[in-house]
């Protein structure tokens, strides 16, 4: 258990790297902004359904280690999407933030 507890941690340290070699870096290039805001929205939502989902598998004995290695991989590639949503939409110049726009004159 305690091997299988290492392996698990010393992973960490490299999460980085294996991440974002499994992210291609101009995927987001020919997206337009709407597109991206609804990227961003689908990702905010993928990351929040993976962080609970590790929270409520730590909850459990040794659901750490189980959560872990079961959505870790998953929540650092949704992470180093946005990390490269956020890089297209600055170099496109786009807010991530959705705009309504109406179609109906205020009286």
């Amino acid at each position: 258990m305690l091997l299988l507890a290492v392996a698990a941690l010393s992973g960490c340290g490299l999460s980085d790297r294996v991440s974002g070699l499994l992210v291609d870096p101009a995927r987001y290039s020919a997206y337009h902004c709407k597109d991206m805001i609804t990227e961003s929205q689908n990702l905010a939502t993928r990351e929040k359904k993976l962080r609970d989902l590790m929270d409520k598998a730590s909850d459990g004995g040794g659901g750490t280690v189980i959560g872990t290695i079961a959505y870790r991989g998953d929540y650092e590639t949704v992470l180093e999407q946005q990390k490269l949503l956020k890089r297209a939409a600055a170099e496109q110049k786009c807010e991530l933030v959705p705009t309504y726009s109406s179609d109906r004159v205020i009286r």
